[in-house]
């Protein structure tokens, strides 16, 4: 199977450094080279893309703005050299989000994830749902140590606020993040997540056993459970 590719950049050096990658991918096909938002929307006007590598900063209209006028979207790995729009993309669905310079190695991964998908809507051919299906995300990206780090929500057993940080459990070891404990609450799965207490955000599969203010994880951490989230005591043990 196939991937029909657009990219979408206003530096050349980024072309050639993504069709170099793209030579070793037997799965990728080269489409169409665009330099400029508005060139790239005439072009997605009569041709059909299946992935477009995208990237932000560009004149006149950026990356995610010419995103948010596709009606019909391609599948999007965004190829930029900054950080600060990557929890904005991945709000948008992007598959994956690259900062330059990427080496072959990251770009292999975001392809394979991209192809993954598209092999999942291949699959699903034109069979529309009785009703709309919103999809828990497995994974989010969080910003750590200056990096973006790709996050398995599955692995984590709960969040801990620590004002405008918030700390990430994974077992015995953590990630520090800047951000809210309230954006967390906003983005994870609401089937698998919930708030126990004003600085902690709970994974439900990692719950022990509870007992009067204290709920008991299976790694054996204990945590405070808030006398304002009692109520999500009965949910839990239900869920």
């Amino acid at each position: 199977m196939s991937m029909r590719c657009l990219i979408v950049d206003d530096e050349p050096l980024a072309h050639e450094v993504i069709l170099k990658y793209m030579e070793d991918i037997p799965f990728l096909e080269n489409s169409g080279q665009c330099y400029r938002p508005a060139e790239a929307l005439e072009f997605l006007s009569k041709h059909t893309i299946d992935l477009i590598f995208l990237d932000i900063r560009m004149p006149r209209l950026n990356g995610l703005d010419l995103l948010r006028t596709l009606q019909q979207r391609p599948l999007v790995i965004i190829t930029s050299a900054y950080e600060e729009h990557a929890l904005e993309s991945f709000e948008l669905e992007v598959c994956d989000y690259l900062l330059k310079p990427f080496r072959f190695d990251r770009f292999l991964k975001a392809v394979n994830r991209a192809l993954a998908m598209h092999t999942l809507k291949i699959k699903a051919g034109d069979a529309a749902p009785a009703a709309p299906v919103s999809k828990a995300p497995a994974q989010i990206y969080i910003k750590s140590d200056k990096k973006l780090v790709l996050l398995d929500l599955d692995a984590v057993y709960y969040l801990e606020s620590l004002g405008n940080y918030v700390k990430v459990w994974e077992a015995d070891k953590f990630l520090l993040t800047p951000r809210t404990l309230s954006s967390f609450e906003e983005q994870l799965p609401a089937d698998a997540f919930v708030r126990i207490h004003k600085s902690y955000i709970l994974n439900k599969k990692y719950v022990h056993y509870i007992e009067g203010n204290t709920i008991s994880l299976k790694n054996k951490k204990q945590l405070p459970l808030g006398k304002n989230y009692k109520h999500l005591v009965k949910e839990l043990l239900n869920k």
